[in-house]
This record gives C-alpha cells, structure tokens and sequence, in this order.
C-alpha cells in the first residue's frame, strides 16, 4: 500500500462555520466543497473534511454523532507567536498556554461547532 494523503473527517452542524473559522485563522483553502460537506486543505497538514450531521454519506448508526472526544492537533514551530496572533484576531483561547511535565506546551481553541484544535511545540529535552 502507498499512501498518498491523510485526511481526517469530522461530523459537525454547521459545516460552513467550522471550514470558515480554518481558512480564516489557521490557513487552509478550501479545495472541494458542496451541500453538506467541505474539504479543507494545506501543504504542511492533514487535510480535514467537515461533514454536516446527518448526511447519507455516512454510515447509519453514526449520522447523529457530534465530532467530540478528540482534539486535532497541530505542532507548529513558534507556539507563543501564534498564541498571540490568535488572541489578536480575537479568537477564545479556551485552554491557555501551558507545559505538561513531559515537555510538551500547548494552547486550545474551539472552532464554532465545539471541535478543539490544539496548538503543540515540544521544548528541547535540556529545557525539561
């Protein structure tokens, strides 16, 4: 098997907000897009998908479901810079600047639909 791409999907009510909120403050394009559906993308990401609830094209028992429990995570190479830049466009940060014992710093958002994207650097293992 040879993959060629990644993309991750993610069923929300408002497709329209959530695509809107990664284009305007996260940099993705819009590549495809039509009733109910929208795939955004970049060149140094995942492709995400954002699915309207409910649409036929997923399977039965999973139509009603929210994307909740997971968080999509982007590393990025100046984790404060962006925490400022986000603030500054007025997005809520919703869980603030921190380091986690294992070296790991991070911040939260949430797009309009509840989907936490978290923005990760990793400090070096001398800065532990």
């Amino acid at each position: 098997m040879k993959i060629t791409s990644v993309a991750i999907s993610l069923t929300v009510d408002d497709v329209q907000a959530s695509a809107a909120f990664l284009t305007r403050h996260f940099g993705f394009r819009e590549a495809m897009a039509a009733e109910g559906f929208a795939s955004l993308v970049r060149e140094d990401a995942v492709n995400v998908i954002f699915l309207r609830r409910g649409i036929e094209v997923l399977p039965e028992g999973f139509r009603d479901q929210h994307a909740a429990g997971l968080i999509v995570a982007f590393t990025v190479a100046d984790l404060e810079a962006e925490y400022e830049r986000l603030r500054g466009e007025g997005v809520p940060i919703t869980m603030p600047l921190r380091e986690e014992p294992w070296g790991e710093r991070l911040f939260q958002v949430t797009d309009p639909n509840g989907v936490i994207l978290q923005l990760v650097a990793w400090a070096a293992p001398d800065e532990q």
